[in-house]
């Protein structure tokens, strides 16, 4: 499973869904979206999904820490 979670810096939910995956034991690869408008731009409009974290497993949106959330929650993650 290969997940990568679009962060940026102030966002709660970002590092919610951080210590989600990290308690799952789970390899992720973050990509910090803080300064880089340019690919934060691409990302949301490539996804199209505009707030963070953006979730991606296995080149598939997810969604945000609610929808991983809820993936985890229905087993999902294990």
């Amino acid at each position: 499973m290969e997940i990568k979670l679009y962060t940026t810096i102030s966002c709660p939910f970002c590092v919610a869904a951080k210590n989600l995956l990290i308690s799952k034991n789970l390899e992720f690869t973050e990509i910090d979206l803080t300064s880089d408008l340019e690919l934060r731009l691409e990302v949301s409009t490539k996804h199209n999904w505009r707030t963070v974290p953006i979730v991606i497993i296995d080149d598939k949106l997810i969604g945000g820490f609610d929808d991983l959330n809820k993936l985890n929650l229905d087993g999902g993650l294990d």
